[in-house]
């Protein structure tokens, strides 16, 4: 049985940006799952890994990721998913978890060799990190209701893509297996 660990994917965010109004609809209809799963992964003793945009502060860590979302306007959608202190936290500059982050050796070190993604952009960041997991040869699994997008068509693209190219098991929250 392959270990398995959830990866939450940039949920720390002010959402001070381009696109903000569409993803945080999507991010509001989402979070639900989101939140579910987080707690599900706690319970069954699921590594649990937050990889998260440092837009562009390369002074940043969790904390003053964290602590910066939860100044915004949209406070409501960070504090449900916010990371516990001792949850690993891994930050990124670039759309995938893997580039340029010590993730893949992360995972080597705990035998994890199947990911659950969730999170945002489905039509980015998801699909970028899920295409960098399926070449790296890990198993992906993909929960459709537990990641947001800012354009829907391009999301379901991605999703379909994701599944048919890259083998990932695309489900509803409550149906992904950890």
């Amino acid at each position: 049985m392959p270990r398995t660990a959830l990866i939450v994917i940039d949920m720390l965010n002010s959402y001070d940006h381009v696109d903000a109004e569409k993803l945080t609809e999507s991010v509001e209809r989402a979070l639900p799952a989101m939140e579910r799963l987080i707690k599900r992964a706690a319970g069954e003793d699921v590594l649990t890994i937050y990889v998260n945009d440092n837009f562009g502060a390369w002074n940043s860590d969790r904390d003053k990721l964290l602590h910066s979302a939860l100044e915004g306007e949209f406070r409501h959608l960070v504090e449900p998913v916010a990371p516990a202190e001792d949850t690993l936290f891994v930050v990124k500059a670039r759309h995938s978890i893997f580039y340029q982050t010590p993730l893949e050796y992360l995972l080597g070190q705990e035998d994890v060799d199947r990911v659950v993604l969730i999170g945002q952009v489905t039509e980015q960041c998801v699909l970028y990190s899920a295409l960098d997991a399926y070449i790296r040869h890990f198993q992906v699994a993909i929960p459709r209701d537990a990641v947001a997008h800012i354009h829907e068509h391009l999301a379901e693209a991605s999703l379909e893509l994701m599944e048919r190219n890259m083998d990932a098991d695309i489900a509803a929250a409550d149906d992904v297996r950890f």
